[in-house]
């Protein structure tokens, strides 16, 4: 994890590698939690039996795992950097956002994220981030591709 000392810090590092998240796998119980949470459209989710079916053999098939992958962008970015003295960051929203190779249950993604822009409001910046969701197997081209947008108030 990447700590800065402040919001100047973080915002001179406009264009730098912040690092990588922890590798988190996408478990069946993960894939129904999200769908049920977010109340999913169940027509486009495999059916719970086959979920479940899958067990947390890799390779079992992709499934629509692009708001799930959104979802777990904060989850990712807070492993990878955090900033001191100050008083609050909100997830402000999402710009950019791409998805190339499709998730498979079993599947091991990790979060990469470069500091891409930063934007002075009253009170704090506006931060970009560009993350690059990963998979386990680098052959492969990145799962999802997102500039997330943060607000962090000093």
């Amino acid at each position: 994890m990447r700590i800065f000392s402040g919001l100047d810090e973080l915002v001179s590092a406009k264009g730098e590698h912040l690092g990588h998240s922890d590798w988190l796998e996408i478990t069946p119980r993960r894939v129904c939690e999200f769908a049920a949470a977010s109340s999913a459209d169940p027509a486009r989710l495999p059916a719970a039996e086959e979920v479940a079916d899958a067990g947390d053999r890799s390779g079992a098939g992709p499934v629509d795992c692009g708001p799930l992958l959104l979802g777990l962008l904060p989850v990712m970015m807070r492993e990878i950097l955090a900033v001191e003295r100050c008083r609050t960051a909100v997830n402000f929203g999402l710009e950019q956002v791409r998805f190339g190779t499709p998730v498979g249950i079993g599947s091991r993604i990790r979060g990469e994220g470069e500091l891409s822009g930063a934007f002075g409001v009253p009170g704090g910046w506006l931060v970009s981030v560009r993350m690059t969701v990963q998979l386990e197997d680098r052959q492969l081209p990145p799962a999802c591709t997102a500039d997330t947008i943060s607000l962090f108030l000093s």
